[in-house]
């Protein structure tokens, strides 16, 4: 386009040029497109002679004509500069741009991050969230196609293809950027986006800095009525508004978009407007200028002029424009360089906020012949007049093929051309053209042209991830899925397809809106001459067609068509045969040729069959075939196969000789699970296969297996065919079928399968079964456990269970095994016909290549090229580059380590000791150390340290070892020992070897004195070694100066200043270190020091050299900076001479020495330490505290680099080390206290513990605790740690105590069974607890002690005479706890006779107190002890006549008589002297008799010998209840509040009895002392008021349980009340049993019925309570994941976060809300919730912007209760006058609304004054409200009144009221 500078300069007017004043007459008529009127006047001029002044005008005018025209050169992509603003309008809207036509046929891409900053930050918002947001709308619901927008060019790209592309913004930051505050005046048109909602209209971003633009709503409505179809505008809502007012000098500005406003703007000279900050979509009054065949130009606004082109001119006015005529133009754009302003007279653009109305044209992809040309613009294109005389426009790029092809002169003015057209311009209102020949002879143009199952041809573009892209035509582009390009699924389509090839695809889905095509390159469906099903009205039942598999399911298949047109084939009608499993036998993907069964349109449902009519009887003929040869196989039979064809899963295969079809799946090809898909990826089809196994065969298909393994048992008859040949103990070979959670099924080649539950799949801790097998991996089963009946059994997969012998030679046969398939491979490889593959075939590990390097990665790793063949890819990783500096194009010998016969690459090595290996030779099972060259799944290649040599080991020891954790993974580079099975390479160019102990294997090639070595450590070292190969000229004992270069917690490195690099131990830092500090911390980096050499350590033995060692000058140097070393003596380091052990042995047991934490040893669990730099030490975990909470946290106790003062107690010879300890001399001797770990839990026998050092011991169950328990060993498993108490040494088992007496003397704690260690410990009359051991046939055997045993007769056993052994088994099971009494103590016999008799212990009887009903009781024993107080009771009741005692004891006249017959009747004298004596006993020591028991009451109450006894008839209330259902149930919304704190707890009850020791003591005293008959009888009176006060103490409702046994009694008869069981935690809690708390809340949970929701709630909540006060995070966190599992997961959440609230865990609170508005968005009560805890906070900005979220995230309906209960907490916990806001502003929107109302009321009684109360009563009475909502409003107003006014207020109010009455009753008489 010609520059327009010279035509309009910049501001205001100018001089007309003379050759304009030539032509300056007034012009009546425009000349527009007359071109041959104009051609006629020149060749009349030409024939015309005249003077030569003549010619001279003529050339002027041309000169003239021609400057003109480039002036009106209409716009092209040249003429667009950044910054330049220009009208346009919404052509497309998609997703995330919007398409936007420019004026002359140009467009304009807006991306959706260019509409306004708000939207952007709303879009980020989104992507951070990961959720679309609610209130954020889509480009689509903001634009729609037409709307008139200002834009701003921002850039000008250039596509891949070499076109241009414009990009805008209409962001109106941007586009009124020239605008400023001070500029704007009040009549503006401007264009901005909605950037908030507030609560009175919405704040709109003008893009004024300073300024803040607002639309109220009132101004608004009338915009949102007629076009925002009644919506609230949302942010990023653009809009042409009317600057209304202006406030503050610009900074607040008023809007209106009401449309006769908008419509009618014009901008005027009072606006102030300049070339500067002239806008386009500005309506302008003008003057017409000059008219010319070009254009017109106009003067407007006084000082401008613009241009306006032909294709801007109203075409009803076209040719009839004059100067000086007055017109209303619109500006297009204005160019920010030349200031040249463009206008349009369109009618169409004249009044502002209007859309355009037509956006399309009809004619789209019409061809025309004979379209001719109007005119030509160079920059620009083509102006062509259409047949009906319609105007069209090409633009230069669509009038040729090619540049090279284009010619100007073949578009002179009339001339004709053929094009199509191919768009429309709605800024222009003309149609584009096209004459590209492609694009004419193009069948499709648009996606509109494209009609579902039509071919097209197309040229590929791009091969992806998912699918190939295709180009169809002219900007359009389809996609062919990866399923879809070809028959069946392509691994490597690339080999295929190349980038332009020319591809003939079938469309299978086309939406033109979306842009959206879809294509298929399977040649079943692109050949197909089938009809195609595009809808479901074209299914007809009968029709056959061609369907793609889309998902294979267990009912049937899923078959897909055109236009996402779908249909189901059920599973009978897949095949004639029965298919019990389809998903083998059909695939994804899979063409098939299918009939319509029946269709339903409406409901798009489609059901199909496979069956086809045309092939029933071939096939039925072949089935049957298949079936008369199927029944040659068996299972369990071997057979040869041959590879039919190659599956997904497998191999479809032919039984030889009958070719019976069968299915050999991928990981039944090998016992090895890598191997597998090698063997599928090389058999080909043809190839034969020898020694197959029939597993299973149905009516069509027949199953196979190839492994070894399952095939050598069938052969050797080792295979069980029925379950009754399995027995217990048996070991299996068989694979895994399927894995579940729960376990792992293992199928045998019989078809016997059975389950390995995950407690014994494996010997390691298993999480996720499929973590450890896969499915089809060959396993050895050994069967625990049969079950014949349900056809069931057992399996054991761990290692330790199914052990075939020596795992050295097991794994040395797997890895023959391997080996010898992988040699397989290789010849299946040779037989290939590609060179490459051959080569790969032929090369084996040890090769040495020349190679040359190609490539060195980023990672480290370098890939060589130039092998024996040109395409073959060596790799060597970054360890096996070796440190050298490699180029491209150098050249290397490498080695071979290992060939990847999947990928075609070779791993190689440049390490200079495998490829210059040494001859030396080995020697069958010798050891040798080896290190790790490379790793593959079941083998592992390395190389002998001494020769070079590759030798190969298994990984696996056994066919189940497939686990393993990372620690005990291999590494390549780390060092192993080796013991060698052969000693040649053979075929496979390995040495084949086993691997030895685990333990000797090593990080590095060469041993490190320690086991394990600190990972930083590591990275120094290397840079130590790097930085050391310079040799250095010190001697041991020289000072030298350096800098300190870095600083860690176990050394410093420094630089010294002859650039050599030393270490600093941490132990020679400080002469005198304190424990507890670190000594590196007082060296800083970067610091000088002054260092003395104390020795050199090499590089490779990380040994300490002499001085005349050779290797001394490049050892890494060791420093002191002591100050002692630096004055004056020095101790050298020198290890080569002085062996560590020597070193070690300087050390006596009992020494104290200072040492330096290196690292804990998780795995080892010990501590690593330092002594000295050539000194190391470890210290048990036992050996480091007797304290519980450090040994279960030791890395809190001890830091890196601490200093720690220890004990030694020995070294460690062998490993040269030193053991200490951390709690004084370890000696284990009798008396001694130490820590222990359980080794092994013997049931009812206690526990075996072990010692560091290999020492073990053993507790007995009776020394577990002062106080035995009903199950002893319930707290105790393997590993856990135990304080004990050594009693004895006397055997090699030590003999120890957990007893807390012994263990921690300090406590004083009661002992409530004493120790019984040998019989002198027992006395007749004492009352004992002992365990269960044996039944006999006339007695039980009970253990007292660990060495001590009682008797007790069958007659002291139980009132109940039985001899029932099933009754003894049951009550008294071996373990059973069971109180004594001691009836004789005969030493000499060694026999103590006991008494289990309820009047011998005061216990229930051993019979009725076990879970079963008891038996009835004889009246040879008075009817049990309780009944027997009864009755003495009542006698001495009749005897002192006292009615009122005989009716609190419950019982009448007749139930006391009763007894007494039976005991006169029943008994002898001697048996009534013995009851006598024992009622004596019982009056003497009252406490301890049994309690009363209430027959009504079903829960037993006693005391329990040897805790604090009641004495006083005061028994706190509650414990009992007259029957279960009337425990009350606990229910949290009534305030019941699990309070964590102990302090808060019931305290227990003070216990005013004596204790039972001082109670025996004076036993005999009371014995031996006879007393008289008449204090005989004062004791018996006293007795029975006891009795009396205890039965009435028990019979109390309300009494409370004192122990764990009232607890049990109390949830046994109320197992679900929540109540109970949290009293029952709260008791445990306040004695500080944290561990038996949980228990107990475990316990609740399973006892609990699952209908009980909230009782269970209420458990789940205390036992979050007890995990967040006492637990750490991690056992809160589990809780919390179960409770979640088992609740409803809001309840759980929000009971969290209150137990984190009142706990004042306010982060953990915070973090937990946020979770919660993530899932529960929807809840109102989360967002209130979380609201109450911001406002607790006093975070009442926060709690503004909670309130927001809450609004935008919820419901509508749910909006005004938010509102109100935020509004009540600001009155309760923030701001009050915020709260009345909040109010007033919902009672605005919503007056009618009497809840809230109500609600406003009863908070402003309670905060508010009373002024404030009874404005808002006067307010709601004056309501138009229903009468009974306004009496309840009076009614209140009275009420209040009468509590807080006057009198006189009362009355007013009675006024009002009837006021009110009056005015309603004379308005129903009016109508």
């Amino acid at each position: 386009m010609a520059s327009l500078e010279e035509s309009f300069p910049r501001g205001g007017t100018r001089k007309p040029h003379k050759s304009e004043k030539l032509s300056q007459p007034v012009v009546e008529q425009d000349n527009l497109f007359d071109i041959s009127t104009e051609e006629g006047s020149v060749k009349r001029k030409k024939s015309q002679k005249g003077p030569a002044k003549t010619k001279k005008l003529k050339i002027e005018k041309r000169k003239s004509n021609k400057s003109m025209k480039e002036k009106f050169e209409i716009l092209s992509l040249e003429s667009l500069c950044e910054g330049m603003r220009i009208l346009g309008c919404v052509k497309e809207v998609n997703e995330l741009e919007l398409v936007v036509s420019l004026p002359n046929g140009l467009q304009g891409f807006v991306q959706v991050t260019e509409i306004c900053d708000a939207y952007t930050q709303k879009l980020n918002e989104q992507v951070a969230q990961e959720e679309p947001l609610e209130d954020l709308l889509r480009l689509p619901e903001l634009f729609s196609p037409g709307m008139l927008v200002r834009c701003v060019v921002s850039s000008l790209d250039v596509t891949e293809s070499g076109k241009k592309s414009v990009k805008l913004s209409v962001n109106p930051k941007r586009v009124n950027k020239v605008l400023s505050a001070e500029a704007l005046r009040p009549g503006m048109l401007l264009t901005g986006t909605v950037s908030s909602l507030e609560d009175h209209g919405y704040l709109v971003d003008i893009g004024v800095d300073g300024t803040r633009a607002f639309l109220s709503l009132q101004k608004a409505q009338e915009y949102i009525r007629q076009k925002n179809k009644g919506a609230k505008f949302k942010v990023g809502q653009y809009l042409t508004c009317v600057v209304e007012e202006l406030k503050s000098n610009g900074g607040v500005v008023s809007l209106s978009v009401e449309h006769s406003q908008v419509s009618s703007a014009f901008a005027t000279e009072e606006q102030s407007w300049n070339l500067n900050n002239l806008l386009p979509g500005l309506v302008v009054r003008a003057q017409v200028q000059k008219v010319t065949q070009f254009g017109l130009q106009l003067n407007f606004l006084t000082f401008f002029t613009g241009l306006v082109d032909f294709m801007h001119l109203e075409p009803k006015k076209m040719g009839s424009y004059s100067s000086k005529q007055t017109v209303k133009a619109c500006i297009l754009c204005v160019h920010p360089r030349t200031r040249v302003v463009r206008l349009s007279l369109r009618p169409i653009f004249l009044h502002p906020g209007r859309p355009l109305t037509r956006i399309s044209y009809q004619q789209l992809g019409t061809v025309l012949d004979d379209a001719s040309v109007e005119g030509f613009f160079e920059k620009a294109g083509a102006i062509f007049r259409l047949r009906d005389g319609v105007l069209a426009y090409a633009r230069l790029s669509h009038l040729s093929d090619s540049k090279k092809a284009f010619s100007a002169e073949a578009f002179k003015l009339g001339s004709t051309h053929r094009c199509r057209i191919i768009d429309y311009s709605q800024m222009d209102e003309l149609a584009l053209l096209s004459l590209r020949k492609s694009i004419i002879a193009a069948p499709f143009l648009r996606y509109q042209d494209i009609k579902t199952g039509t071919i097209v041809k197309g040229k590929v573009l791009a091969l992806k991830p998912f699918g190939m892209l295709v180009k169809v035509g002219e900007q359009m582009r389809g996609l062919v899925p990866s399923m879809h390009l070809a028959d069946i699924m392509m691994k490597n389509p690339e080999k295929k397809f190349n980038t332009g090839d020319e591809v003939k695809c079938r469309v299978l889905l086309c939406d033109p809106e979306a842009k959206k095509l879809i294509m298929t390159l399977k040649k079943t469906l692109v050949t197909s001459k089938l009809p195609a099903i595009t809808c479901y009205e074209d299914a007809k039942p009968g029709l056959q067609t061609h369907g793609v598999i889309i998902r294979v399911k267990d009912y049937g298949c899923l078959v897909k068509f055109y236009n996402d047109v779908q249909g189901l084939v059920p599973k009978h009608e897949l095949s004639d045969q029965h298919i019990p499993d389809p998903e083998k036998v059909f695939y994804t993907g899979q063409v098939v040729k299918v009939a319509v069964l029946n269709c339903e349109p409406s409901k798009e449902r489609m059901l199909l069959s496979f069956k086809l009519l045309s092939a029933s009887e071939p096939k039925d003929k072949s089935v049957k075939d298949s079936k008369k040869k199927g029944s040659a196989v068996n299972t369990g039979q071997l057979v040869d196969v041959k590879v039919l064809e190659k599956t997904k899963n497998g191999l479809e295969v032919a039984i030889l000789p009958h070719n019976i079809p069968a299915f050999l799946p991928t990981p039944h090809l090998s016992d090895h699970v890598a191997n597998g898909p090698l063997l599928h990826h090389w058999l080909q089809t043809g190839d034969t296969l020898h020694r197959v196994l029939c597993l299973s065969q149905s009516e069509k298909h027949i199953l196979l297996c190839r492994k070894p393994a399952l095939v050598s048992t069938v052969e050797g008859g080792q295979d069980p065919k029925s379950l009754s040949e399995i027995q217990p103990g048996m070991l299996l070979i068989g694979f895994v079928k399927s894995i579940k959670d729960y376990g792992v099924f293992v199928q045998f080649p019989s078809g016997l399968s059975g389950l390995s539950p995950k407690t014994i799949m494996s010997d390691k801790f298993v999480t996720t079964p499929s973590e450890h097998f896969v499915e089809g991996q060959t396993v050895i089963a050994k069967v625990t456990n049969v079950d014949e009946s349900k056809q069931r059994m057992l399996l054991s997969l761990r290692l330790s269970d199914c052990s075939l012998g020596d795992s050295a030679s097991t794994s040395f046969l797997l890895l023959c095994q391997c080996l010898e398939e992988l040699q397989g491979i290789r010849s299946l490889m040779s037989n290939q016909d590609s060179v490459l593959i051959q080569t790969l075939a032929d090369m084996t590990p040890g090769m040495v290549l020349d190679a040359m390097v190609q490539e060195v990665l980023e990672n480290g790793s370098v890939v060589f090229s130039g092998g024996p063949v040109p395409d073959l890819i060596l790799r060597a990783s970054r360890y096996h580059r070796a440190g050298q500096e490699l180029e491209p194009g150098q050249k290397k010998k490498v080695v071979v380590l290992h060939v990847d016969a999947l990928k075609l690459e070779v791993h190689v090595s440049l390490h200079q000791d495998l490829v210059n290996r040494k001859t030396r030779k080995l020697r069958k099972n010798s050891r040798h150390q080896g290190i790790v060259q490379h790793l593959e799944e079941s083998f592992a290649v390395a190389s002998l340290v001494e020769t070079g040599h590759l030798v190969a080991f298994s990984l696996i020891s056994h066919l189940n070892d497939t686990f393993h954790f990372d620690s005990e993974k291999l590494r390549v580079g780390q060092g192993v020992c080796l013991t060698l099975k052969t000693t040649e390479p053979g075929v496979t160019g390995l040495i084949l070897a086993v691997e030895g102990p685990a333990s000797k294997r090593t990080r590095m090639p060469a041993q490190r004195d320690s086991e394990t070595v600190d990972d930083k450590g590591e990275e120094e070292e290397e840079d130590l070694t790097v930085r050391s190969k310079k040799r250095h000229s010190l001697a041991i004992g020289d000072k030298v100066t350096g800098t300190i270069k870095s600083v860690k917690a176990t050394h410093a490195v420094v630089t010294l200043d002859d650039g050599f690099i030393g270490c600093i131990h941490v132990s020679r830092i400080l002469d005198d270190v304190p424990e507890g500090i670190s000594p590196t911390a007082t060296l800083k980096a970067g610091k000088k020091v002054t260092v003395r050499v104390i020795g050199g350590r090499d590089v490779k033995t990380s040994k300490f050299l002499p001085i005349s060692h050779p290797r001394f000058v490049l050892t890494i140097l060791e420093l002191s900076v002591r100050p002692s070393e630096l004055k004056g003596d020095y101790k050298a380091l020198n290890t080569h001479s002085v062996s560590p052990m020597e070193k070690i042995r300087q050390y006596q047991a009992g020494q104290t020495v200072t040492c330096f934490l290196k690292k804990y040893n998780v795995m080892k669990k010990w501590l690593e330490v330092d002594i000295e730099p050539d000194i190391r030490g470890r210290i048990p975990l036992l050996l480091t505290s007797l304290s519980f909470k450090v040994l279960k946290h030791p890395d809190k106790k001890f830091q890196i680099g601490q200093a720690i003062k220890a004990t030694v107690v020995g070294p460690d010879i062998p490993r040269a080390f030193l053991c200490l300890s951390l709690i004084g001399p370890y000696k284990l001797e009798e008396g001694d206290v130490a820590m222990g770990r359980v080794l092994k839990v013997v049931p009812n026998k206690g526990l075996t513990v072990s010692f560091p050092f290999g020492r073990t011991g053993k507790v007995s169950v009776f020394h577990l605790s002062d106080s035995y328990s009903e199950e002893p060993l319930k707290d105790f498993c393997p590993q856990k740690i135990v304080r004990c108490y050594i009693l004895s040494t006397a055997h090699r088992m030590l003999a120890l105590s957990l007893r807390s007496s012994r263990t921690n003397k300090e406590t004083k704690s009661k002992i409530e069974d004493p120790e019984v260690n040998s019989i002198e410990d027992i006395q007749a009359g004492q009352l004992l607890r002992g365990y269960v051991k044996s039944i006999l046939p006339s007695s039980v055997i009970i253990g007292l002690g660990p060495s001590v045993m009682g008797l007790v007769k069958h007659s002291h056993v139980s009132q109940c005479v039985s001899r029932e052994k099933e009754l003894y088994d049951r009550c008294l099971p071996e373990g059973k706890l069971v109180t004594a009494r001691v009836l004789c103590v005969n030493p000499k016999k060694n026999l103590i006779e006991l008494s289990l008799l309820p009047s011998d212990t005061g216990k229930p009887d051993v019979f009725s107190a076990s879970p079963e009903p008891p038996l009835p009781k004889q009246e040879g024993r008075g009817g049990g002890p309780e009944e027997g107080l009864k009755g003495e009771s009542k006698r001495s009741q009749r005897r002192e006549k006292n009615q009122k005692m005989r009716e609190e004891s419950g019982l009448s006249s007749q139930e006391t008589r009763e007894p007494r017959k039976s005991q006169r009747g029943g008994q002898s004298k001697r048996e009534r002297q013995e009851s006598e004596s024992e009622q004596e006993l019982v009056n003497k020591r009252p406490k301890k008799s049994g309690a009363p028991e209430d027959d009504d009451s079903g829960v037993e109450v006693y005391y329990r010998e040897g805790e604090d006894e009641v004495e006083e008839p005061k028994v706190p209330p509650g414990g009992k209840q007259s029957k279960p259902t009337e425990v009350p149930r606990l229910q949290l919304s009534k305030g019941f509040i699990w309070d964590v704190g102990l302090d808060s707890l019931t305290p227990a009850l003070p216990l005013r009895g004596e204790s039972s020791d001082s109670e025996e003591d004076e036993q005999p005293h009371q014995a031996k002392k006879k007393k008289g008959r008449k204090e005989r009888e004062l004791e018996k009176q006293k007795a029975e008021k006891e009795l009396s006060r205890i039965e009435e103490a028990l019979m109390d409702p309300g009494r409370q349980p004192e122990s764990a046994d009232d607890f049990d009694r109390l949830v046994l008869s109320s197992p679900n009340s929540s109540i109970l069981w949290l009293q029952y935690m709260a008791f445990h809690l306040q004695a500080t049993e944290i561990e038996k708390a949980r228990a107990v809340a475990e316990r609740a949970l399973k006892t609990i019925s699952f209908r009980e929701e909230q009782e269970k709630l209420n458990v789940w909540v205390a036992l979050l309570n007890l995990e967040n006060m006492y637990g750490s995070q991690e056992s809160l966190a589990k809780v919390f994941e179960r409770a979640v599992q088992y609740n409803e997961p809001l309840k759980v959440f929000l009971h969290l976060a209150d137990i984190y609230t009142k706990s004042e865990k306010f982060k953990e609170a915070g973090e937990l809300y946020n979770r919660m508005l993530k899932r529960f968005r929807q809840e109102k009560a989360v967002w209130i919730k979380y609201g109450a805890f911001v406002l607790g906070r006093s975070q009442a900005g926060a709690s503004h912007r909670v309130l927001q979220r809450a609004l935008e995230c919820l419901p509508t309906k749910e909006h005004v209760d938010v509102i109100v209960k935020f509004a009540q907490l600001e009155f309760q916990l923030g701001d009050v006058e915020r709260a009345k806001a909040i109010f007033e502003n919902t009672l605005t929107t919503y007056p009618k609304r009497t809840d809230v109302w109500s609600v406003y009321i009863d908070m402003t009684i309670k905060h508010g004054s009373q002024k404030e109360v009874r404005d808002i009563f006067e307010r709601v009475i004056h309501l138009s409200l229903a009468p009974k909502r306004m009496k309840f409003f009076f009614k209140r107003y009275l009420d209040y009144e009468k509590q807080y006014g006057t009198e006189k207020d009362v009355q007013a109010v009675k006024a009002k009221a009837l006021e009110y009455v009056e005015a309603k009753s004379s308005a129903l008489e009016d109508q």
